[in-house]
């Protein structure tokens, strides 16, 4: 029997796991001490092994090659955002040559690494600098226009990012950075980019040998980075599947994972339509499924679970070969919000397109199922209203850093 390890920094993946089991693998899952406790698909896992809250990638690499001496193991893959290196590390550690290597993982974590391979294979990117040279920076400042955001090029999501709208705000964040006098704060961990307005886009795709073979397209309604610095509703709708946004998206995105040789597994791309230029510029990728229930969206929308297709596609077998899915074209959104309830009551929300309802304690979120784009967008906008009225509450952002 096949042995693959599941390493999960954060509570995701069920059904990742489920796949894994129903191919006939051993599933091992490495996991936090204190995600014990969570739903996990328990029936779905032979072994489980837990690690402090705060392991390091070289304990997550000790404890999986200590069970490699116990059972040989064939695959290892990293089902979080921060799990992609330390499973692309134990993979090469253990000779195993299934999936990527960490060199190859690195286009997918860090945002100048993604960036010029993509700029140089002609995906357009914001104007960006790395943080290495002062002359440089300041060569850079001079000729792009403000404003500019520093960011951290292994970060997720808006954490860690300042927007900077002059010279001088730019220096203060690097030269702070720089005062912390730790590595992972170092100023050469951050790069600079143009700060464009407009509205940002994920396309969610499946990849078999090098192919796109399935894939959503959906829109944001408030960007992530104003709902992580402002607050407010997140929302991600299907887009109009005749669009010509959406077959520029598509191709873009063919484009993004040939350039960084994506062959197999799944990615989330995020690309931004500038309000200035109509041009669409790639704000990130990763080589893994996308948060905040978008798989889910997806999934109500598309028929099939990313999720569900991740963990088939690194469980086939010349035996049991993957078989892409068929997808539908329907449409799907989600609304989601912090909530200033422990456990918030929506069951005066009764729209019948419902079909899923986050269970998450001080969250409060509501997925969508309709045929037409105008009935999903009269949805969207109704909870979105509903929600800030009745349950919407505003967390402080939150920062995390790589060594």
């Amino acid at each position: 029997m096949k042995h693959i390890i599941c390493i999960a920094s954060e509570f995701k993946g069920n059904e990742f796991l489920e796949e894994a089991q129903a191919s006939g693998w051993h599933v091992t899952l490495v996991t936090r001490d204190d995600l014990r406790d969570f739903a996990w698909a328990w029936t779905s896992l032979n072994e489980v092994h837990f690690l402090p809250k705060q392991a390091r990638e070289e304990e997550y690499l000790r404890e999986v090659v200590n069970l490699a001496g116990r059972r040989p193991v064939d695959h290892v893959v990293g089902l979080d955002e921060f799990d992609v290196l330390p499973a692309a590390r134990i993979r090469e550690y253990l000779q195993i040559f299934k999936g990527m290597s960490r060199s190859h993982a690195l286009r997918f974590r860090d945002k100048l690494t993604m960036r010029s391979i993509a700029s140089l294979n002609g995906v357009p990117c914001p104007e960006f600098t790395p943080a290495f040279n002062a002359d440089r920076v300041n060569e850079y400042l001079d000729k792009v226009p403000a404003p500019w955001i520093v960011k951290p090029r292994t970060e997720v999501s808006a954490f860690g990012i300042r927007k900077c709208s002059n010279k001088d705000q730019v220096w203060e964040v690097l030269n702070e950075l720089d005062k912390r006098n730790t590595w992972r704060d170092h100023p050469s961990k951050f790069h600079i980019e143009r700060f464009i307005e407009g509205s940002v886009h994920h396309v969610d795709s499946v990849i078999k040998d090098g192919k796109v073979v399935a894939h959503g397209v959906n829109e944001y309604g408030t960007t992530p980075f104003k709902v992580a610095h402002g607050g407010g509703v997140f929302t991600s709708v299907t887009m109009d599947y005749d669009s010509k946004d959406r077959k520029e998206l598509e191709r873009l995105n063919k484009k993004l994972l040939k350039a960084l040789n994506h062959q197999n597994g799944v990615a989330h791309a995020e690309f931004l339509k500038s309000e200035e230029d109509g041009k669409f510029y790639l704000v990130e990728v990763a080589c893994r499924v996308g948060g905040a229930y978008i798989a889910n969206v997806h999934e109500h929308a598309c028929g099939f679970n990313l999720w569900r297709e991740w963990g088939k596609l690194e469980t086939e077998t010349e035996e049991n070969p993957y078989k892409a899915p068929k997808a539908r074209k329907e449409y799907a959104g989600i609304t989601l919000a912090l909530a200033n309830d422990e456990r918030p009551d929506t069951s005066a929300y009764d729209a019948k397109e419902i079909v899923y309802r986050v269970d998450k304690p001080r969250h409060v979120g509501l997925i969508f199922r309709a045929k037409s784009k105008a009935r999903m967008d009269e949805l969207i906008a109704e909870y979105t209203g509903r929600i800030t009225d009745d349950f919407l509450a505003v967390a402080p952002v939150k920062e995390r850093y790589d060594e």
